[in-house]
């Protein structure tokens, strides 16, 4: 009889929205520090999974939310947001431009989060309200998630808005628009496309291996 998968345990834990469950997958409280990697095996690749999952309309709305939610909740309780093992980052946030379908900016944050990273939930906003939180937080990586092409074209006006105040964070786009014309996000000024959550997580990571350290506080 052979061991069952690690990854189906803690994804159909989070399915069946039991903490227990997964909680237990990930280990014992007197295991933090082997905890981490065991996040980075699990946690990632379930939320994502359930990603594709909500694509096929093979889970519900509820399961993706909670599994989200449940894994933030595990993740801090592992690496609490003060603990100096968080990845040392620059200031980064995360926003729905001018759309009010928030999954797909949920499954980021959480698998970001999951990844060790924190980042700013700037919810929905129009883009002159982002661009003038994004000056005044100092925003060094963004995330800009969009449903609709009209939300995807108005991208080019925050950049363009940014550039004028003298702010030049990257930002990484994704969403609908840029799945269907993969040149789009070039055309609105964005610095790079991720069509997956963990493609997010990835680019996000090579960007900061490359940024100065000077430019990381």
């Amino acid at each position: 009889m052979t061991d069952a998968d690690p990854v189906e345990t803690f994804l159909n834990a989070l399915l069946a929205m039991d903490r227990v469950a997964a909680k237990r997958a990930l280990g014992g409280p007197g295991e933090a520090a082997a905890r981490l990697d065991v996040v980075e095996r699990l946690v990632v690749p379930s939320l994502e999974r359930i990603g594709d999952l909500w694509e096929r309309g093979e889970v519900s709305l509820s399961q993706v939310y909670m599994s989200g939610r449940m894994c933030e909740e595990m993740v801090d309780a592992i690496l609490p947001p003060c603990d100096p093992r968080r990845v040392d980052q620059p200031p980064m946030a995360i926003a729905v431009l001018d759309d009010y379908h928030l999954l797909g900016k949920r499954m980021v944050y959480s698998v970001l989060r999951a990844s060790g990273y924190e980042l700013k939930d700037y919810g929905t906003l129009d883009a002159d309200t982002l661009v003038s939180r994004v000056v005044r937080d100092g925003i060094v990586v963004l995330l800009i998630s969009v449903l609709m092409l009209p939300s995807a074209l108005h991208i080019k006006r925050v950049r363009e808005a940014m550039d004028r105040a003298g702010c030049r964070p990257f930002i990484l786009v994704g969403g609908a628009p840029f799945r269907f014309d993969t040149e789009l996000w070039r055309e609105v000024g964005a610095d790079a496309m991720a069509g997956t959550a963990a493609e997010g997580v990835t680019l996000v990571r090579k960007f900061l291996d490359d940024l100065p350290k000077e430019h990381r506080a």
